[in-house]
């Protein structure tokens, strides 16, 4: 159990209390900016584990595997709980976005799995996958936010800043597993 594997326990640890968060703090603002500091700060243990693990050559196994799926974990109870608060058409848009976002998460998720066990080993993370991750991390502030945002100054933003970072978390989600699986049809024919 080094410092990555111990932070990355802390990440899948730290979910429940986002949602705890989320689902039982009555008043909006305290709500939106209690759950966005623990959001950043599993956010945040996500980018540590990752550089620390690299520079001192701490990288195991059990990082390799607990390491995104904790990502998984953080980003998919987060798009759950706030689609669970959305009303209006943002719930709505939140009910499709978090879809897309489930899918392709659980579609590379599958292909890492079966190149796992063949002789594609693992695929690496690409630049697009790491903006993807960075774009619904945005995302999800952003939607935590911009309600308190709201609230505290009395200017009504017709939450068009989150329809923005939805859609380019959309975007970028769609791109980065059409990217992944330009990668794996490699891996399948290398001679192509």
């Amino acid at each position: 159990m080094n410092i990555p594997n111990q932070l990355t326990i802390l990440r899948v640890l730290l979910v429940p209390v986002f949602m705890a968060c989320m689902l039982y703090i009555p008043d909006p603002v305290v709500c939106g900016i209690v759950s966005a500091a623990v959001f950043a700060l599993t956010a945040l243990t996500d980018m540590l584990d990752g550089k620390i693990a690299r520079k001192y050559n701490l990288v195991t196994n059990f990082g390799k595997f607990m390491d995104p799926l904790a990502d998984k974990f953080m980003v998919f109870a987060a798009l759950l709980t706030i689609t669970v608060k959305s009303e209006g058409i943002l719930g709505q848009v939140m009910v499709w976005a978090s879809a897309i976002v489930f899918l392709r998460e659980l579609g590379v998720t599958s292909i890492r799995l079966v190149c796992a066990n063949t002789d594609a080993g693992v695929i690496a993370a690409s630049w697009f996958g790491k903006c993807k991750t960075v774009t619904q991390i945005a995302a999800i502030l952003v939607l935590l936010l911009e309600p308190v945002f709201c609230i505290l100054t009395g200017i009504d933003t017709m939450s068009i800043a989150s329809y923005i970072l939805v859609a380019a978390m959309i975007i970028m989600t769609v791109g980065s597993g059409i990217d992944y699986l330009k990668a794996y049809w490699k891996y399948l024919n290398p001679n192509n």
